[in-house]
């Protein structure tokens, strides 16, 4: 074992390294601040105690000799000093990151903690019955797994990527894409036994149907198909509205009405004649689906190795780019 008081090979006892090591320290928690916008929510994806934190930022800011981070009662913003101070930081915690990372090549090296977040339905039915495979490939990756439809704030909350279907809002952030969704249109053998089966856009005026309304607030969805004209939207006042794709399902299941739902979702419906599919040559355009995480120069390992694994699993449950333009551009002949 080396005795690293004993040798000055850089110049510095040991005393000065375990300063500079702090110093690294404080660096990746005034990131994680000003990535959080907050020091408590900062603290919890550190996985430190709040007042760790506070002391960090403080003893941080007597180093430099400037104020980085303005407090209000609300949120932590970077003063304009911080702004230039972090993007310095930021740069060089990665830089770190990927040197010490450097030489872990076996799996089992790779270790840490790793946020997602993926939407409810692609969590249940793809992700969570794929997990063990990912445990088992990679033990020391502590992976938490968020369920959600809404839209997250990554940085906000601490969350290192999120798969997300549907266009993109712009961003800084970098998304990855995997490929798209067969939207198709269906309803319950006993809605339409009730109500009889449509035979274009038009007869819907006459039906029942139920919308999908973005958790995020805003009106529900319309009901939307492609023609030989192009992208056509009815103004078809839905019946009910829900903020949740497993509801969505549910209420469709219950007879409620029709729907417009990635036709993943009720594979398994339509395989058992639970559900019945209706007006397949006026679908709704595929939806893309994405990784999407922050800009950085340099992506932990263990992010890479979960955007991978990820990639390839999903793909394996739809459609790969390709094949998505071959879908598209037969429904437009």
């Amino acid at each position: 074992m080396y005795k690293y008081a004993e040798f000055d090979i850089t110049g510095q006892n040991l005393q000065t390294i375990e300063i500079v090591m702090d110093r690294l320290g404080r660096l990746r928690v005034f990131v994680r601040v000003v990535d959080c916008k907050s020091f408590t929510k900062a603290a919890e994806t550190l996985a430190i105690p709040r007042s760790t934190v506070s002391i960090a930022i403080k003893e941080l800011e007597k180093l430099v000799g400037a104020r980085l981070l303005s407090r209000t009662t609300r949120s932590v913003i970077p003063t304009h000093d911080g702004v230039a101070f972090y993007e310095q930081c930021s740069r060089l915690v990665d830089d770190y990151e990927e040197v010490e990372g450097l030489f872990r090549t076996a799996h089992a090296e790779l270790r840490g903690r790793l946020k997602v977040n993926v939407p409810g339905r692609i969590g249940r039915m793809i992700i969570a019955p794929a997990v063990p495979e990912f445990v088992s490939k990679y033990p020391n990756i502590a992976l938490e797994i968020g369920i959600t439809d809404r839209t997250v704030d990554l940085q906000l909350e601490g969350i290192d990527c999120v798969v997300r279907v549907g266009d993109l809002a712009d961003s800084n952030l970098i998304a990855r894409r995997i490929g798209d969704l067969d939207i198709i249109n269906c309803a319950s053998p006993d809605y339409l036994d009730r109500n009889g089966v449509p035979v274009r856009p038009s007869d819907l005026r006459k039906h029942r149907t139920i919308a999908y309304m973005p958790p995020s607030g805003g009106k529900p969805e319309p009901w939307q198909y492609v023609d030989a004209k192009g992208l056509q939207s009815l103004n078809v006042p839905p019946s009910i509205a829900v903020d949740n794709a497993e509801m969505l399902i549910a209420c469709c299941l219950a007879g409620l009405g029709l729907i417009q739902v990635p036709s993943y979702d009720v594979r398994e419906h339509l395989r058992r004649g639970e559900l019945v599919e209706v007006l397949p040559k006026y679908c709704s355009p595929p939806m893309p689906i994405h990784i999407v995480y922050p800009h950085r120069r340099h992506l932990s390992g263990r992010l890479q190795a979960f955007i991978e694994w990820a990639t390839e699993l999903l793909r394996e449950h739809i459609n790969a780019p390709a094949i998505a333009e071959k879908t598209r551009a037969s429904r437009k002949r």
